[in-house]
Order: structure tokens, then C-alpha cells, then sequence
């Protein structure tokens, strides 16, 4: 089953002292994220030791993530552009092709007015990219944003990525993609999933729990919460039907596991709910592989 393997995500800074604590439970893959900049980490270095430790279990790196606003480099996000390109740049001692993050927005102006600032940093990041092999992939998190004002994201909604993808019109740029962001905005993933497959170059382990019955009682706006972010198997999704979907179209990336989210497995049940969501998504991979008989 190792044509789609099954992962999680780990903070680049953190990677070192995690990855050798959690690996025994299982993890074919790890996704290694840094929030708004590479900071100080050596990736060289980083890499290299990342690699002697994974090496024992024959996992393996998924993709680099740099989550921040590349639009604007203002603020927290001054790095963020930089980040960007130094993982490009650095990608191939991880042994990874992917680069994963947000898009960026101008704060609080709707989508459409970010799209020339969009073609302008993506359109030279993804040629830099293809120039040394390497894909890009945008999250579909909103962010708390939607279409007319936001601080981080466009990628969250799929009139969005027509968008994008008509301004950067690269073999190389795509989405990583999970359910859950899109559940919470009350759109249906699997016929999503079906439509745009061959534009996802990564996805996220992670799923919703729609409440209908407060939606259809106080709708989105009222005072109770109708959608809460899970680990997979705790949430609405058939992982075995989204599988199903990314095996039918030659998908050859990974599942990685994005955690902190779960309302229930969380605090000290995190690691609980990871690894139960880590054994889940491998049933629905088809579990253990058995070998056919001979003739």
C-alpha cells in the first residue's frame, strides 16, 4: 500500500525532537511545516539528520509548508516570500518535489483584487520551481476569511482556484486539499474532489462534523457552532470513498494528518487521536497487502 502513504504533520522546528517519539506508532510520511517563516532552522542540516532518523522505518519527508501571507511581506509575514524560495531552493535535501502553504491575500479586499498580486509572486515562484522540479500546492483553508475580506488565503473555494489557475496556467501549481474546509462552508467534497483530482498534488488528513440540526435551526450566523474540525475517523467523510477517488486518478502523493484541531482529541489525547486516525486511513487504504496466490 506504499503507493499512497499515510502521515502527519510536524512543525519544522520541532521535527527533530517529535519525529523519533512518534515514528514507532506507524507513520509512513511526514509533512514538515513552518508557520510564516523558515526562521533560523538550517535546512541542510535539518535534512540531512531527518533523513538518518527516518531511514530506520523507511518513512519518508511528503512535502515543505510555509504558512503566511507572500502577498503583502508586511509585518509577521516579511519572511514569508523568502521562505518560500529558500524551501524551493532547498527541497531536493529533503528528497521532496512539493512545496505546500497558503496563497496570501491583500487584507481585507475580495479575491479577485488579490489575483495580479497572486500571478505576480506565484507566477515567478512556480517558474523558479519547475525549473528545479518542484510542484506547488495551496491549502483550501479560509482562514476565517471568505470572498470579500480575509487576512491569509484565496484557495478556498473553488470559483478561487479558476481564478488562480487561469493567472498561473502551470503544470506545476495545485492544491492540497482536505474535506474539511470545505465542509465547514457547507460544500459537498466528494463531487469537489471528483471535479478537480487532477489538481491535487497533496492532501490533508483532516475532517469536519456538520451539525444539520443547529443549521437548520439557527442557520450559519447564529450563536451556536454548526461545524466542528476532526481527526479522520471521528468526522462525517467516507476516507475510503476520497481514496477511492485519488487511486481511480493515479494519485501518487500522500495523506498526511493534520492535527491540533479535534475538539475532543486534543491536549493529552492528541497523539490518541492521531494515531487512531493514522489506522483508520489505512483500512480504508485496504489495510494490510496481501499477496495474490500463484498459478
Amino acid at each position: 500500500m506504499q503507493e499512497l502513504r499515510i502521515g502527519t504533520m510536524v512543525w519544522g522546528e520541532e521535527a527533530l525532537n517529535v519525529i523519533p517519539q512518534i515514528l514507532p506508532h506507524g507513520f509512513e510520511c511526514f509533512e514538515i511545516a513552518f508557520w510564516l517563516s523558515t526562521g533560523n532552522t538550517d535546512l541542510i542540516e535539518t535534512s540531512k539528520r531527518l533523513k538518518e532518523q527516518l531511514s530506520e522505518k523507511g518513512a519518508t519527508i511528503s512535502c515543505l509548508s510555509i504558512f503566511g501571507n507572500a502577498l503583502t511581506g508586511e509585518g509577521s509575514n516579511e519572511d514569508t516570500l523568502a521562505s518560500w524560495e529558500r524551501l524551493i531552493d532547498n527541497a531536493h535535501h529533503f528528497g521532496v518535489d512539493l512545496i505546500t502553504g497558503f496563497t496570501g491575500r491583500l487584507p481585507d479586499r475580495p479575491i479577485e483584487e488579490s489575483i495580479p498580486r497572486f500571478k505576480q509572486v506565484f507566477g515567478e515562484l512556480s517558474k523558479r520551481a519547475m525549473d528545479k522540479g518542484i510542484r506547488l500546492a495551496f491549502e483550501n483553508c479560509a482562514m476565517d476569511g471568505d470572498w470579500n475580506r480575509g487576512e491569509w488565503n484565496i484557495a478556498h473555494n473553488p470559483a478561487a482556484w479558476e481564478l488562480m489557475f487561469n493567472a498561473v496556467p502551470m503544470d506545476n501549481v495545485g492544491l492540497e486539499w482536505e474535506p474539511a474546509h470545505q465542509m465547514v462552508s457547507l460544500i459537498d467534497p466528494i463531487p469537489q474532489l471528483r471535479k478537480w483530482v487532477d489538481k491535487v498534488f497533496h492532501v490533508h488528513g483532516k475532517d469536519a462534523t456538520i451539525a444539520w440540526d443547529i443549521v437548520k435551526e439557527y442557520g450559519i450566523h447564529g450563536p451556536k457552532t454548526f461545524a466542528w474540525h476532526r481527526t479522520p475517523g471521528f468526522g462525517d467523510s467516507n476516507w475510503t470513498d476520497i481514496i477511492t477517488i485519488l487511486r481511480q486518478a493515479g494519485y501518487k502523493g500522500t495523506i498526511d494528518i493534520e492535527g491540533w484541531h479535534d475538539p475532543v482529541y486534543r491536549g493529552d489525547l492528541e497523539m490518541t487521536g492521531q494515531v487512531h486516525a493514522l489506522n483508520y486511513l489505512k483500512q480504508c487504504r485496504g489495510g494490510s497487502v496481501i499477496s495474490n496466490p500463484t498459478k
